[in-house]
């Protein structure tokens, strides 16, 4: 009895796990959909699924267009960029958090993430006069600055929680061993939580690449990535729903591959520490 109900439960569980990640997905499928249709065809009523002319009129007219891999390089320099900045920022704060917290840990913990409450553009005009001021605008260097600060919060977060999983005994013998700070960070904690250090990264990456905010306020052509590349197919014509849907597709399309093949690393990360 006891094993009938508990096949029904992972059956259950399957079928609700099934449902939610197709609920997902769903929209994803949708636009790739779309852009192999035309555009009498994107906007028909009643919408049509899977039975309509494929066309790949809509990539060609997007590679005409836009130059897509030089959106592509941008997205790439700013996302890697601002997370590896990001890193080496966090890892030390999140250790010293840690491993020699002090009264107001908990407090500079909280503010940080109350930061990210903040709707972005309530700060977006004092920023944007600063960019001016310091010649940021439309730059990578200012854009990697930003979404390094505006994700920083999120990345210490996660190392702190990380690390807390460390026994404190291990870096202790490490320092009685000779180890200085630096040797403490780089070879024994580092290799330690590299699994969460791993998922932080990817985590950090996705949330860079998908900005758009302040990619679409803080850059016009130089600097511009992937997400300005998609806003560009909306004109005041109107919407061109097939190509503005090729144009997301190939947008969404390298962070898609990346998050499939490094899926078990980010799921390995994610659960580092749930079991002792």
């Amino acid at each position: 009895m006891a094993r009938a109900v508990t096949t029904q439960r992972k059956t259950i569980n399957t079928v609700a796990a099934w449902v939610i990640g197709l609920l997902i997905f769903f929209p994803i499928l949708w636009t790739i959909l779309t852009s192999f249709k035309t555009e009498a065809q994107a906007i028909s009523d009643p919408p049509i699924f899977l039975f309509f002319d494929w066309t790949l009129e809509n990539y060609s007219v997007v590679q005409e267009r836009s130059d897509y891999m030089r959106f592509l390089w941008n997205s790439v320099i700013l996302a890697g960029g601002s997370t590896l900045l990001g890193i080496v920022i966090a890892v030390p704060a999140a250790w010293s958090m840690a491993f020699v917290p002090s009264r107001r840990t908990k407090d500079i913990l909280l503010w940080m993430l109350s930061t990210k409450m903040l709707p972005a553009v309530g700060v977006l005009y004092p920023i944007y006069l600063l960019f001016i001021q310091f010649g940021l605008l439309d730059t990578q260097l200012g854009l990697t600055l930003v979404l390094m600060l505006i994700n920083l919060p999120i990345i210490v977060w996660m190392l702190y929680t990380y690390f807390k999983e460390i026994p404190v005994e291990i870096l202790e013998a490490s320092r009685m061993d000779g180890a200085g700070l630096r040797e403490e960070i780089l070879y024994v904690l580092t290799p330690m939580a590299l699994p969460g250090i791993a998922s932080t990264v990817l985590l950090n990456f996705i949330l860079a690449w998908n900005e758009a905010f302040w990619t679409l306020n803080l850059t016009a052509a130089q600097a511009a990535p992937l997400t300005a590349f998609i806003a560009s197919y909306s004109s005041p014509e109107g919407l061109f729903f097939a190509k503005l849907s090729a144009a997301s597709t190939m947008a969404i399309a390298p962070i898609l591959i990346l998050g499939w093949f490094s899926q078990k690393q980010l799921v390995r990360g994610l659960t580092f520490g749930a079991v002792k």
